[in-house]
């Protein structure tokens, strides 16, 4: 399944770290690390100061967005998005994931420095493609994706594209403090806290970033709104049928019967989905689900990204809304603390 073939989804979730292995993966051996580490050098090599680009609008909008991470959000202070490269297409690379047929187990990657992720990223198409053949062959659910962003942490001073120029300031600033939260909090080995953390710290700091700069009555919050509506929107419609399927999974019935009965589960939803869309969404950026293969590994990644518990939410707002000091609580985490979720909670609550 390849998403490079269907309609790109607006709002799709940002995966920044799943190319971390990337930058940690120059400094090791091997086929992989060693083609995908030349791709990357050759994209840093030919990055240019941001100051040195042709639009002031979008050099003045990115530093202020750094400085609004680092200054009253508390991030870390980097050379991220400091420089610039002109690219081709509109998008980085090229991101597998796998999951199993019959249930949400996911099909994880080991690296050298980041342990263990579920995805694989790659800057040509047709080596993810590979990927894909190799592991379909095991009877896995496989899906490609394109990522428009990813953190290397802290290895190398991760740069602007061109693409990002076409950006909106809401979306900019999520990807932005999305990947500062990265190079601020990584624990390895706990890839579902990583992205949901990132992933929240990303929206609700954007979120802040438009109200302290273009005002509640702006046009660009108003767009804003709109579009994080329509993505929760979908968001809530996928975790609905990922419940679904959780309970088909569970059930003690033959595989093949699961199988056919998933197929029908998601093309049931597909219907529903075309059916109730005007009264969803506001726009059309969501169109193309209806066409799309859906299978596992495609649901498992909101399952990474998106927490259907709310956690994030709810320790945030039971803490006082104050994100500069959720993201301090949030350095404190460590990897043999236990928990991460449980350690996060205990520094903000008690």
């Amino acid at each position: 399944m390849d998403i490079l073939n269907n309609l790109k989804l607006a709002n799709f979730p940002p995966v920044f770290a799943a190319a971390a292995l990337l930058g940690a993966g120059v400094l090791f051996s091997g086929c992989y690390t060693l083609t995908q580490g030349a791709a990357m050098l050759g994209y840093l090599n030919s990055a240019i100061p941001l100051e040195k680009v042709d639009d002031l609008e979008f050099v003045r909008l990115v530093t202020d967005i750094r400085r609004f991470a680092t200054d009253e959000l508390g991030l870390a202070q980097t050379r991220n998005y400091t420089k610039y490269v002109e690219i081709e297409r509109d998008y980085l690379a090229a991101v597998v994931s796998a999951s199993a047929k019959d249930s949400f187990r996911r099909h994880e990657w080991n690296y050298p420095v980041v342990g263990r992720l579920p995805y694989k990223g790659f800057f040509n198409v047709e080596d993810a493609r590979k990927e894909r053949d190799k592991l379909e062959k095991k009877d896995l659910d496989v899906w490609i994706r394109g990522v428009d962003a990813f953190s290397t942490l802290g290895w190398f001073a991760d740069p602007l594209y061109s693409y990002m120029r076409n950006y909106p300031p809401w979306r900019l600033a999520e990807l932005i403090i999305h990947e500062q939260v990265h190079a601020t909090i990584f624990i390895k080995g706990q890839a579902n806290f990583n992205e949901e953390l990132a992933q929240f710290i990303g929206s609700e700091g954007a979120r802040l970033y438009m109200e302290s700069r273009f005002g509640h009555d702006s046009a660009e919050h108003a767009k804003m709104i709109a579009s994080n509506a329509d993505s929760r929107t979908y968001v809530v419609f996928l975790q609905e049928l990922i419940a679904e399927l959780d309970a088909l999974y569970s059930r003690n019935i033959e595989r093949e019967t699961k199988l056919n009965e998933k197929e029908r589960i998601i093309a049931d939803a597909q219907a529903r989905f075309d059916a109730e869309y005007e009264n969803m969404f506001t726009n059309e950026n969501y169109r193309g689900f209806s066409q799309m293969r859906i299978n596992n590994a495609y649901l498992e990644l909101f399952r990474l990204y998106h927490s259907d518990d709310n956690f994030y939410e709810g320790i945030y707002k039971r803490s006082g809304e104050n994100l500069q000091a959720f993201i301090k609580a949030a350095k404190t985490v460590t990897r043999s603390g236990g928990s991460p979720r449980e350690q996060l909670e205990g520094a903000l609550l008690y």
